[in-house]
């Protein structure tokens, strides 16, 4: 059974991982790699992990339902990401194509492992 501070360990790290897609695609990091509804997006995301931490921090006994609904916003958002690179309308880079296949990866470990709790 996964404990509050597993699963807040796992909504800090994908929390980080897309401030820092973030900052990419707001051309703070690399130039060249600016797309303004990618940064939206991945900001949103970033947002509603650390809500997620948040609560789990204050409430431990909402641990399950704060980290399966804000990992399962950030798995979903993840997927509209991957659609988008698809259809050709988000940045279709290698490091954006490779970012989208790491966190699709460590999201679906940290629901399993929050469902587990």
């Amino acid at each position: 059974m996964a404990k509050p501070n597993t699963i807040r360990a796992f909504m800090l790290f994908e929390a980080a991982t897309f401030i820092v897609a973030a900052l990419i695609h707001s051309g703070i990091f690399i130039a060249g790699y600016e797309h303004s509804a990618a940064r939206i997006a991945e900001s949103v995301i970033a947002i509603v992990l650390l809500a997620g931490v948040v609560s789990v921090w204050v409430r431990p006994a909402v641990t399950r339902v704060a980290g399966l609904t804000a990992q399962g916003f950030a798995l979903l958002g993840t997927l509209v990401g991957v659609f988008t690179i698809i259809v050709g309308v988000g940045p279709s880079t290698v490091p954006d194509v490779a970012y989208h296949i790491c966190i699709i990866i460590v999201l679906a470990f940290g629901l399993v492992v929050t469902a587990r709790q």
